[in-house]
């Protein structure tokens, strides 16, 4: 239960507070929680089996990354919407159908982002518009490889890696 809540910073994107919470067991204690309004990923799956990924410029993880076209939540902006811009705004697709993979909470402990993980098919083109302070490559990748990628720890993001785990294990079920 939450007792009480001291805000220490407040950004663009995220609010850090430390919060005086009793827990299940009756125990006090002061939390440093950083507040993020979550975000969305798409699994973009073309005709050709393969996966839209991006290798894409984080600072915070000192240099490039693997991961699927995502973004934050804009206010009131449903998830299954974030995931429809960013797949276009990012990869230049948008998807006829949809399917939810379910949520990832990044880090529980002190973080409060969710991010909704989507697996879309049925690819068209559309007009890629990536933000100015956007740094990345699209590449198509065969989803078998994806998956071998992830499980070689080349691919460690953890919205990516869930992401192209569940996709990989909803379309085998499917197909049995």
């Amino acid at each position: 239960m939450l007792l009480a809540t001291r805000e220490i910073y407040r950004g663009r994107v995220v609010r850090l507070n430390v919060e005086t919470v009793e827990l299940p067991n009756g125990h006090r204690i002061e939390l440093e929680i950083l507040h993020h309004p979550g975000g969305a990923a798409v699994v973009a799956l073309d005709d050709r089996h393969r996966v839209c990924m991006l290798r894409q410029f984080r600072h915070a993880a000192g240099g490039y990354v693997w991961e699927l076209p995502a973004g934050r939540l804009e206010p009131g902006e449903p998830p299954a919407e974030t995931a429809r811009r960013e797949l276009i705004e990012e990869g230049g697709v948008e998807a006829l159908e949809w399917q939810e993979l379910g949520q990832y909470i990044s880090s529980p402990g002190v973080f409060t982002e969710r991010i909704h993980l989507y697996l879309a098919t049925g690819l068209r083109p559309a007009t890629q518009a990536p933000e100015a302070a956007e740094v990345f490559e699209v590449h198509w990748v065969p989803l078998d490889e994806a998956i071998a990628r992830v499980h070689s720890g080349e691919f460690s993001d953890g919205k990516t890696c869930l992401g192209l785990l569940k996709a990989g294990h909803r379309l085998a079920a499917r197909n049995t």
